[in-house]
């Protein structure tokens, strides 16, 4: 007799209902402590049952599938594919639906990595935040220099770059004047824009104040950075260890470099067979185009939600490929630019490259160029 359970996960609690083919039901709650959560396993052992199914509750469902994902067929749903019942207003009736509607066969399971593509992207999502917060500390720093009317960024593309970290430097130091300034800055800067410009864009007024909070931003910026190459020595270390094969196919693809196929790895894994097409990997990444028609009326043609860390790596890549006018992604962003906005042929091409990716990863083989 197969049996089912449904899990309603929150935050501090777990509700936990068995039922099967002939009304057979079995409701409990547990906490989250691990303890618990064990104590949970042996109740779904001790009653024989066989099939899981919980909502993916921000990342309090992981836990739980880590100590039940070996001793069960598991499935995480979508909360949005689980519609409320009218009338169910408590916890333990969510519980009772979703072992319900898995025992309909009514939900699917979403896609769950295995251990170690879950392992490169945890140390990939903390590269991709720390870059945010790499921006952030920059910026705080322009703006702490604007204060002591240092202009010295209004005559640099990149307020990170090393001319203005010397800058940085020699005012924590204590060199504080518009001459001892002006010997921080690049050649190539002073030869733009004239020595005496650039001398009096670093002509300002400090406080000991202001070069304290210069030292603690630039103390922030610099652990931010040692934490981002941290994380990509150990995404290198991952990859050269299992997922070699996959990257090494990866990079023929144009556009893509060693990092974008270390991104693009631990969002999709090295084994696409929850995909059963490319079509349906297009979806899940959320670059299909939406079809809200009514009435003969085009309501919105925006792409679709999706995972939107594999979303951004795409369109980079996108735009590395269409600046290389002899390949076909090249010339065919061309083409889109002349009926439709940069951006919008930027997602088109995006597409295009995930769904190279698909072909590529599925049949292991490397991508052969237009022609060859």
């Amino acid at each position: 007799m197969k049996r089912y359970c449904g899990l309603d996960v929150h935050k501090d609690s777990v509700f936990m209902c068995i039922i099967d083919e002939f009304g057979f039901k079995k409701e409990h709650k547990f906490s989250t402590l691990t303890s618990d959560l064990l104590l949970l396993k042996e109740a779904l052992l001790d009653s024989h049952v066989r099939y899981v199914a919980m909502e993916s509750t921000s990342i309090y469902w992981i836990p739980i599938w880590r100590i039940l994902v070996n001793h069960f067929d598991m499935k995480l749903v979508n909360p949005l594919f689980i519609k409320q019942l009218p009338g169910r207003k408590t916890d333990v009736k969510d519980a009772l639906w979703i072992a319900t509607v898995l025992m309909k066969g009514l939900v699917c399971g979403s896609y769950v990595p295995e251990q170690g593509i879950q392992e490169l992207r945890q140390y990939e999502r903390c590269y991709s935040r720390l870059n945010k917060k790499i921006v952030i500390c920059e910026q705080t720093i322009d703006m702490q220099l604007q204060r002591c009317n240092i202009r010295f960024s209004n005559y640099i593309s990149d307020i990170g770059s090393q001319g203005m970290r010397k800058v940085l430097r020699s005012i924590i130091c204590g060199k504080t004047t518009a001459e001892e300034l002006v010997e921080c800055a690049h050649t190539r800067t002073k030869n733009k824009y004239g020595k005496d410009v650039i001398r009096e864009s670093l002509n300002g007024v400090f406080g000991q104040v202001d070069i304290d909070m210069l030292k603690l931003h630039l103390e922030e910026l610099e652990m931010y950075e040692r934490h981002q190459k941290d994380c990509l020595i150990n995404m290198a270390r991952i990859c050269d260890e299992s997922y070699m094969d996959a990257i090494e196919l990866l990079v023929t693809i144009p556009g893509i470099k060693q990092l974008s196929a270390m991104t693009i790895l631990s969002e999709l894994g090295h084994i696409l067979s929850s995909f059963r097409t490319s079509s349906s990997l297009v979806g899940w990444a959320g670059l299909r185009p939406r079809n809200e028609e009514s009435a003969g009326k085009i309501k919105s043609r925006k792409i679709m939600h999706g995972n939107k860390f594999l979303r951004i790596i795409l369109v980079q890549c996108a735009w590395g490929v269409s600046r290389n006018k002899l390949s076909r992604l090249g010339m065919k962003f061309d083409q889109l630019r002349k009926r439709m906005s940069s951006q919008k042929a930027l997602v088109a091409i995006a597409r295009k490259l995930l769904v190279i990716i698909w072909n590529v990863l599925t049949k292991r083989e490397p991508y052969k160029a237009w022609g060859v």
